[in-house]
């Protein structure tokens, strides 16, 4: 082990001793680090300037209280956070929450993972997470419009176009975007378009927004197929774990491009289609009726519903996580290896397991990871930003544009592999990307 190397690790043992408790941040961190010292001993300055010490540490963590009246009047209690992890490149920019597994740790995962994601769109945004420990499902739109309305009474003071603009996440949508946006404004008595995004493009939003992270991880994935096995996307067999925007909008794209997807999930079970997911039927159950997936099998008879399936059984040619951390585990990469696959690509945050990532890299399957492949997102967020502060149309940041970030994002992920001799290492090319644009940004505006 190199003194760069020693160095680096003992940097995170001082991290997780200071954050104990919080296994997706400390998973996040090793990731990361683990990539850098080839970078560190190319830029010596970064180490004389503490910037992996200083990427470690959030500027600022904010917890609130967020009470909120029930349908029978019962008063409920949750959890509220907001990370800003860094904002060398911009105001803290990243998404929002709300699901009962949300804690500190599971933000700071997040915000982290972020400062590398928005850094690689080469956009002048910064990183930030936020979310709460409310379980929007099964509850009616007037608690949902309740708690949004709470939620923002106890954030609002920290946002601001050029502060901290978050977007949504999973159980945030354009409807609870909407609520939040609307608190805001009653409370602030300002109409700052700009201080959240993911808005409906009929009032300060962009129409690509809801499509942007499941069309951009598709296009990612057509970059990367052809890149490591000079194959085409087409004709390809696809398995897409998830139904909320990001799965569905990648299933959607995917079947533009040629591709058949013969499985979707939810976390109460697997759906198979053979003829290839009907991705208006997915939207209308998941959006319209708001519903299990499983009501599938009443539009399409031919489908099979497994209850405690694991989607990564189902034999494919290009497997796209896009439900949530952790969810692809060691064996699931071994069987996925086993039957077949080329190419394994992230639209949610961190959705891999780092043993599962090794065997995919042993066995020779692209893997594109969440911080390169899910950027679309942030992108698009990005580009609203922009056309809020104009005050203009959000038609003019259509699908060519997402789609030539997402071909910069790859182009610079293959190019900073490549100059550091890992040809196709696509964690190493975006964890040094990234990580090299922010910490010069550091540099630039000195030790703060």
């Amino acid at each position: 082990m190199s003194n760069t190397q020693k160095a680096i690790s003992a940097t995170f043992q001082q991290v997780v001793d200071r954050n104990p408790g919080e296994p997706e941040f400390h998973q996040a961190l090793m990731e990361v680090l683990e990539t850098l010292s080839p970078v560190m001993e190319k830029h010596p300055e970064y180490a004389k300037n503490k910037i992996i010490e200083r990427l470690c540490e959030p500027e600022r963590q904010i917890i609130f209280r967020v009470p909120w009246e029930d349908d029978n009047g019962e008063v409920q209690i949750n959890r509220g956070f907001r990370v800003g992890f860094n904002s060398a490149l911009g105001p803290y920019k990243g998404g929002l929450r709300f699901h009962p597994s949300v804690t500190l740790g599971t933000i700071k995962f997040l915000a982290f993972e972020q400062t590398f994601k928005n850094a690689l769109t080469g956009l002048p945004i910064g990183s930030g997470k936020g979310g709460s420990d409310f379980d929007p499902k099964d509850k009616s739109e007037n608690e949902i419009m309740r708690f949004c309305q709470s939620f923002m009474t106890g954030l609002y003071r920290h946002l601001g176009e050029t502060t901290d603009v978050p977007a949504g996440d999973i159980g945030v949508g354009t409807r609870e975007i909407g609520y939040l946006f609307g608190q805001y404004k009653r409370i602030t008595q300002r109409y700052e378009s700009g201080v959240i995004t993911g808005k409906s493009p009929q009032w300060g939003g962009t129409w690509i927004r809801q499509k942007s992270t499941g069309y951009g991880a598709v296009f990612f994935c057509e970059n990367m197929i052809n890149a490591v096995h000079n194959e085409d996307i087409k004709d390809k067999v696809a398995v897409v774990s998830g139904s909320g925007n990001v799965a569905t909008y990648a299933i959607e794209k995917l079947r533009v491009l040629g591709a058949k997807v013969i499985a979707c999930s939810d976390s109460s079970g697997v759906i198979i289609d053979r003829n290839g997911i009907d991705v208006d039927t997915v939207i209308h159950i998941k959006e319209v009726e708001r519903a299990r997936l499983k009501t599938y099998l009443d539009f399409h008879h031919d489908a099979e519903y497994l209850d405690a399936g694991n989607i990564w059984d189902i034999p494919c040619d290009i497997a796209m996580p896009c439900a949530t951390q952790n969810e692809l585990q060691e064996k699931d990469a071994q069987t996925l290896a086993d039957n077949g696959c080329i190419a394994v690509c992230e639209g949610a945050n961190m959705p891999c397991t780092p043993e599962a990532i090794e065997v995919l890299k042993q066995n020779g399957i692209a893997f594109g990871p969440g911080k390169a492949a899910n950027a679309g997102g942030v992108a698009s967020s990005a580009l609203e930003m922009q056309h809020n502060a104009t005050h203009g149309s959000g038609f003019e940041y259509s699908e060519e544009r997402l789609h030539e970030i997402m071909n910069q994002i790859h182009r610079v992920c293959c190019e900073t592999a490549d100059e550091f001799g890992r040809p196709h290492d696509y964690v190493l090319g975006s964890n040094i990307a990234g990580f090299r644009r922010v910490a010069n940004a550091m540099l630039a505006f000195g030790i703060i």
